[in-house]
């Protein structure tokens, strides 16, 4: 028996939730996600889908199917972000798979990319620091100390998943226009893994001193408000805080999935939510970061 999770036709960030529902519910059968409708998908989504298929394999289940989108144009961007080839390894692709172009401009920053290790970080990070810069001050008007902010920023997201998921993950970068409310170009930063989440990393820690509240809403809280971290040594947990503080300089946003909850920090110029709980389950941690160009 096939199981046929829905890909929202705009899978972003706020329809997440409608796939994590479809993914978590009903037991046994062998996955289909099906995206042949979709019309468009943010780094977001595009790294959410991969770690789907990722806690399938990782769980033993068996291999899932994905039935790519039939606009060819859908299809083709999901090959030149990176998704594709990278899907190869944990689906069984239903239609023939678009290939990326080998080279041309692009409005992919960091093509969806695998990070396993201190390495992968330090290569993502070295990959993406000039070409970013340059959006970062001439796109989105940030000074130029701000790109070193930046580097930080991506690097402590991609470092979260080689310190705290138990497993690997994804990151991708992406600059295009935000038109929901903001009007304004922006860079987007999304890093998925099919980990432990953030409550099972910290719960040994801090799972008595909360009581009766832990849970994944207050494992982002003790980590995201409180600087809290599994490890002991002095000056842990403060990456987060950093990416914090970035992103509040920059009126950006910040959001943390993990679990059945989600936390984040809201700019202005969005209309989020703080705090949202008893959402639909989905493993490991999903983070999420918006730098917006900088209006009048």
């Amino acid at each position: 028996m096939t199981r046929v999770v829905e890909v929202p036709a705009q899978f972003d960030d706020r329809s997440f939730d409608q796939f994590a529902r479809a993914f978590a519910g009903g037991d046994g059968g062998r996955l289909l996600f099906d995206a042949h409708a979709a019309q468009w998908a943010s780094p977001f989504g595009l790294v959410g889908l991969l770690s789907a298929g990722q806690a399938v394999t990782e769980a033993g289940g068996e291999r899932p199917l994905l039935t790519l989108p039939q606009d060819r144009d859908v299809a083709h961007y999901w090959a030149r972000a990176g998704f594709v080839q990278h899907a190869e390894g944990l689906f069984e692709i239903h239609g023939r798979a678009p290939r990326a172009p080998a080279h041309g401009e692009s409005d992919v920053l960091l093509e969806v990319t695998p990070v396993k290790g201190a390495d992968d970080v330090h290569e993502v990070v070295g990959h993406i620091q000039d070409r970013a810069a340059a959006i970062l001050t001439r796109e989105l008007g940030l000074e130029a100390a701000a790109t070193m902010g930046f580097g930080m920023a991506l690097s402590e997201a991609c470092q979260n998943i080689v310190e705290h998921a138990g497993t690997g993950g994804w990151v991708a970068v992406q600059t295009y226009t935000w038109r929901r409310r903001l009007g304004r170009r922006v860079v987007v930063i999304a890093v998925s893994d099919a980990g432990v989440g953030f409550r099972r990393s910290l719960e040994a820690t801090q799972a008595r001193r909360f009581g009766d509240r832990w849970g994944d809403a207050a494992a982002l809280e003790a980590a995201l408000i409180q600087g809290v971290s599994r490890f002991r040594d002095p000056g842990r947990g403060q990456g987060l805080a950093g990416i914090r503080r970035y992103l509040s300089r920059w009126a950006g946003k910040l959001a943390v999935r993990s679990g059945t909850a989600r936390w984040t920090m809201v700019p202005p110029w969005d209309d989020d939510v703080p705090l949202a709980n008893q959402l639909p389950f989905f493993p490991g941690t999903q983070l999420l970061m918006i730098v917006p160009a900088q209006g009048e």
